[in-house]
C-alpha cells in the first residue's frame, strides 16, 4: 500500500503542487504574524530593558505610604537625591523625567517632542549614542536618530525649544541617539536629551519622578536597596531592586504588541478557512476522478481503511509541503511587513526575523492539520466506492452531488434564525460597542447560512449571470454556463472562498465609506467656519492675543476662542455667546442656548443620559486644579460631540487651566474676501504653535486616514482573495482533466479550439461572479446593518455604498478569472481529439 501511494503521488505531483498553494499562503500568513509579533516584542524588550539596564536601585514617587495612606510628595527633591547619592553603597544616582517640549521646525512651527535629562553617570544612560557625543554643557543638546532624520538636524546645527509663553531656549545639537534596535516600537516618539541641568531649567518648580542608582563594587542590589530605603525612608517612595524594575518593566511589552498580532492572526484565520475550503474541494473532485481507480484497489484487496489512509496520506504529504514552503513565504511577510510599517513611521529600522520553536510548530501543526482535516470527508467518501465501480464508465461526478439533504436545510435554517436574532438584538442595544459587536457576531451567523445554502444558490444564480454571455457568445457561452451549473455542490464549495474574502472586503469598504462620509457631513453641520486655528502642541494652548489679533483683520467678519476644561470624570468646552448659533451649532433638544450664561452649562445627550441629568439639574464640576464648582444645567443638545457639554467662556474663565490660553480659534472670513487665507496666515504665521486648518483640510485629513486603514485592510483580505482565486484556476484545472474525453467529443462534434478556450474562460468568470456577486450583495447588507448599529440618537450613521470601488472589484475578479483560465484553457486545446477519446 505504501508503494502504491508513493506511486500515486508521483502520478499526480502537478495537481497536490498546485492544490498546495492555497494552504502555503495560508500559512505564510500565519507563520509570518508570528514572527513579525516576535520582532515587534524584540524590539520592544530590547528598548524597555535599556531603561532597566545597570540600574541596581530605583526610587520612585509612589501614590501612597507602605500603610495606603495617602500622601502629599509632588516629586524627588533635591535633598531626597543628595541622601540617596550619599547612601553607603550608591556609585553614582541620577534623576529620571520627562515633559513634552516643541521642537521648532526648519519652517518656523513646532512640533511635540519629550524632553528628557541625560544621567551624568555614563552607565545609567538608557540611551545608545549613534553620532557625535552626549551634551556637557546646558546650552547643548542631544536628539534621537528619528528626529534627526524627520527634523533634518546635523550636527552643529542650533536647535530651538519654546518654552513657557513661547520663550525661546537655543541649543547647539552635538550628538544623536537611538534607544531602541529599529522603529518597531510603540515608543518611537520624537524626543531630545540635555543635561540634568538644563532639564531642570525648562520648568524649575517641577522635580523628577524617579531616581535610578547603581551599586558600588562589592555592595548588592538588595544591599543599596536597604541602605537607600534607610536613609529617605519608604513613605511615599516606591523602592525597588534592579532586577524588580526589569521585570516591571518587560510585563508591559506582551500587551503593546499582542493587539496588532490579536488583529493579523484574525485576519490569517480568515485565510486559513478560504485555503482550506479549496483544499476540501480539491481532494473532493481528485476522489472523484480515481473512483475507478480506488474501485480496482479495492477489487485487487485493499481494504476501506486502508484507501481511507492512503487518501490520508496523500494529504498530510501536501499538508507538509506546504507548510515548509508557508514557513519560508511567512519569513518574507513578516519582512515586507516591517517595511510598511517603517515607511508609515518616516523612519529607518532594522528588520528583525525571529524564528522561534513554536512559530514553527505553529507553522507545520497549522498547514498540515487544516489539509488533512479538509481531506477527511473526501477520504470517507473515497471508502465508499464499492470494487463493482471498477466495471462501470467513470460517472459523471455531479450525479451524487445533485440532491440536497434536509441536515443541510435545517443547519441553514438555524444559523439563519442566530444570525438574524443577532443583528435585531445588536441594532437595538444603546453601547455602540456592544451592538456594533453583536450585530457583527449576527452577519458571520447569515453569511454562514448562505454558505450552506450555497449549493441551492448556484442554480439560480447561474442563471442569471449567463444569460448575457449565451446571448453574445452563442454555444460555448451556453456550455460554460451549463458547466457551471452541472455540479452545484462543487461549484459553490468554489465560489464560497472567494465570496467569503469579497463579502469581508465590501463590508469594511461600506462602513469605512459610511463613517468618512458622516465624519464630513457633520464636520460641515458643526463647524461652519472658514479656519479653525489651533496648536501645534496639545498642552500648550493658543496665546489669548493671538485671537484679538485675527478680529483686527480687515478680511475676517468673526472671530470665536474656544477652549477646553478638564475634570475628574467629564470635560466641557468653553465658547463666546456670539459664536452659538453662527460659528458652533448644536443640535437642542431641550432647553435653550439663549439661558447659558455664567454659571450654566449645555450638556451632550450621551452625557446627560450616563450622567441621569435633565434640565434644572446642578453638576458639580471638579477640574484638573482648584475648587469644585456647581453648574446648572440649561440645555441639553446633540451633534456636538467635542466635549461632555458647553460652557460660555466667562464660565470656562473661572478655571485656571482654561485662563492659560485657547484651545482653538474659529475664523470666519466676510463674503466676497479676497486672500482671505493669506490675510489670516499674516497673524498665524509668526506664532508657532498657530496651526491653520479649513474644513476642507481637515476632511482631507481624516479621509487620508480612512483610507490608508481601508488599504491595510485590503491588503489583509486581498491574500484570501488571491487564495480562492487559485482554487477557482485549482477547479478548472482538475475539471479539465476529468473533462477530456467530453471535450474531445466536442471537439470532434465541430467545436473549434478558439471556442473550446472560450467556454472555459467563460465558466471560470461566471464561477468567479457568482463568489463576487453574493459576496457584494452579503456585504453591502451586512455593511448597512453595522452603520444602524453605530447610529445613535445623537450621530446617525448614513449608508454609502462606494460604487466606483465595487466595480474595481468586479473587474479584478473578472480580470483575475481570465487569468486563472488561462493555462487550463491553453491545455485543453492543445490535446488532441483521438488523445481525448482515448482517455476511460
Amino acid at each position: 500500500m505504501l508503494r502504491t501511494i508513493i506511486a500515486g503521488l508521483k502520478a499526480r505531483t502537478a495537481r497536490l503542487v498546485l492544490s498546495s498553494v492555497a494552504i502555503a499562503l495560508g500559512v505564510a500568513f500565519v507563520t509570518g504574524t508570528l514572527v513579525l509579533g516576535d520582532a515587534m516584542n524584540a524590539s520592544l524588550r530590547d528598548e524597555f530593558a535599556k531603561d532597566a539596564r545597570n540600574v541596581d536601585v530605583s526610587v520612585t514617587v509612589d501614590g501612597g505610604s507602605s500603610s495606603g495612606e495617602s500622601t502629599d510628595i509632588p516629586g524627588i527633591t533635591p535633598e531626597t537625591l543628595a541622601k540617596i547619592r550619599q547612601a553607603p553603597g550608591v556609585a553614582g544616582a541620577d534623576p529620571r523625567d520627562f515633559q513634552q517640549v516643541p521642537v521648532v521646525a526648519a519652517n518656523g512651527k513646532a512640533k511635540p517632542a519629550w524632553a528628557v535629562p541625560l544621567a551624568s553617570t555614563e552607565k545609567l544612560r538608557e540611551f545608545d549614542l549613534v553620532e557625535g557625543r552626549y551634551p556637557t554643557e546646558d546650552d547643548e543638546i542631544a536628539v534621537d536618530k528619528r528626529t534627526a532624520s524627520t527634523a533634518k538636524l546635523t550636527i552643529g546645527q542650533p536647535v530651538v525649544l519654546l518654552g513657557k509663553e513661547e520663550s525661546r531656549h537655543t541649543y547647539t545639537l552635538v550628538g544623536t541617539y537611538q534607544q531602541g534596535t529599529n522603529q518597531l516600537s510603540l515608543a518611537g516618539y520624537d524626543h531630545v536629551g540635555l543635561t540634568p541641568e538644563g532639564f531642570q531649567a525648562l520648568e524649575p518648580e517641577r522635580p523628577p519622578y524617579q531616581v535610578v542608582a547603581t551599586a558600588a563594587a562589592g555592595f548588592t542590589q538588595q544591599q543599596v536597596v536597604d541602605n537607600v530605603r534607610q536613609a529617605i525612608g519608604d513613605r511615599g517612595f516606591k523602592i525597588q531592586s534592579g532586577a524588580e524594575l526589569t521585570e516591571e518593566t518587560l510585563q508591559r511589552v506582551e500587551s503593546q504588541a499582542g493587539e496588532f498580532t490579536s488583529l493579523l492572526l484574525a485576519f490569517a484565520i480568515i485565510a486559513l478557512i478560504v485555503a482550506a475550503m479549496v483544499i476540501y474541494n480539491t481532494f473532493t473532485i481528485l476522489v472523484a476522478q480515481r473512483t475507478r481507480e480506488l474501485a480496482l484497489m479495492r477489487c485487487v484487496g485493499a481494504s476501506r481503511g486502508q484507501v481511507f489512509r492512503g487518501v490520508l496520506a496523500e494529504a498530510l504529504v501536501m499538508g507538509l509541503t506546504a507548510s515548509v514552503i508557508g514557513l519560508l513565504g511567512g519569513i518574507g511577510v513578516s519582512a515586507l511587513l516591517q517595511r510598511v510599517m517603517f515607511s508609515f513611521n518616516g523612519g529607518e529600522g532594522a528588520v528583525l526575523l525571529p524564528v522561534t520553536g513554536t512559530t514553527v510548530a505553529a507553522a507545520f501543526a497549522v498547514g498540515t492539520l487544516v489539509t488533512v482535516l479538509a481531506a477527511v470527508l473526501p477520504a470517507r467518501k473515497a471508502t465508499r466506492v464499492a470494487p463493482v465501480a471498477a466495471l462501470r464508465s467513470q460517472p459523471d461526478s455531479g450525479e451524487e452531488v445533485s440532491r440536497t439533504g434536509v441536515v443541510r436545510v435545517l443547519t441553514a435554517g438555524l444559523f439563519l434564525v442566530v444570525g438574524v436574532g443577532a443583528v435585531v438584538f445588536g441594532m437595538g442595544m444603546d453601547d455602540e460597542e456592544a451592538a456594533m459587536i453583536t450585530s457583527g457576531a449576527g452577519t458571520m451567523a447569515l453569511l454562514a447560512a448562505v454558505l450552506v445554502l450555497g449549493p441551492l444558490l448556484v442554480g439560480p444564480v447561474n442563471r442569471v449571470l449567463g444569460a448575457l454571455p449565451r446571448a453574445v457568445l452563442g454555444v460555448p457561452a451556453k456550455l460554460a454556463s451549463a458547466n457551471a451549473g452541472r455540479n452545484p455542490k462543487r461549484t459553490a464549495a468554489t465560489t464560497a472562498a472567494l465570496m467569503i474574502g469579497v463579502t469581508i472586503v465590501s463590508l469594511v469598504t461600506v462602513v469605512a465609506n459610511s463613517a468618512k462620509e458622516t465624519a464630513n457631513a457633520e464636520i460641515d453641520q458643526r463647524m461652519p467656519a472658514d479656519y479653525t486655528v489651533t496648536s501645534a502642541v496639545y498642552d500648550r494652548p493658543l496665546p489669548r492675543e493671538l485671537a484679538d489679533q485675527l478680529a483686527a483683520v480687515p478680511e475676517v467678519a468673526q472671530v470665536a476662542p474656544t477652549t477646553v476644561v478638564y475634570g475628574e470624570r467629564e470635560y466641557f468646552t468653553g465658547i463666546t455667546r456670539d459664536a452659538l448659533g453662527s460659528l458652533f451649532r448644536p443640535t437642542v433638544t431641550s432647553g435653550s442656548l439663549d439661558d447659558l450664561r455664567d454659571g450654566t452649562v449645555a450638556v451632550n445627550a450621551d452625557y446627560a443620559k450616563r450622567r441621569d441629568v435633565s434640565i434644572g439639574s446642578v453638576v458639580s464640576f471638579k477640574p484638573g486644579r482648584g475648587e469644585a464648582q456647581d453648574l446648572k444645567v440649561v440645555a441639553v443638545v446633540e451633534g456636538q460631540r467635542l466635549s461632555d457639554g458647553i460652557m460660555t467662556m466667562e464660565t470656562s474663565l473661572r478655571f485656571e487651566q482654561a485662563a492659560e490660553g485657547y484651545d482653538s480659534i474659529l475664523v470666519k472670513l466676510k463674503d466676497g474676501a479676497v486672500n482671505g487665507r493669506a490675510a489670516v496666515e499674516k497673524v498665524t504665521d509668526p506664532s508657532p504653535l498657530a496651526m491653520l486648518d479649513s474644513a476642507a483640510e481637515t476632511k482631507e485629513q481624516l479621509n487620508q486616514q480612512l483610507n490608508q486603514v481601508l488599504g491595510f485592510i485590503w491588503a489583509l483580505i486581498g491574500l484570501a482573495v488571491v487564495i480562492a482565486l487559485f482554487g477557482i484556476a485549482n477547479t478548472l484545472t482538475l475539471s479539465v482533466l476529468e473533462r477530456t474525453r467530453e471535450s474531445a467529443l466536442l471537439r470532434a462534434l465541430g467545436l473549434t479550439r478558439g471556442q473550446l478556450r472560450l467556454m472555459l474562460v467563460v465558466e471560470s468568470v461566471l464561477m468567479a461572479l457568482m463568489g463576487a456577486a453574493i459576496g457584494l450583495l452579503l456585504g453591502i447588507g451586512f455593511g448597512w446593518v453595522i452603520t444602524e448599529a453605530l447610529s445613535t440618537d445623537t450621530l446617525a450613521v448614513d449608508l454609502v455604498v462606494p460604487f466606483g470601488q465595487i466595480g474595481v472589484m468586479l473587474a479584478g475578479a473578472v480580470v483575475a478569472a481570465i487569468v486563472a483560465a488561462a493555462l487550463p484553457a491553453r491545455r485543453a486545446a492543445r490535446t488532441s481529439v483521438v488523445a481525448g477519446m482515448a482517455e476511460a
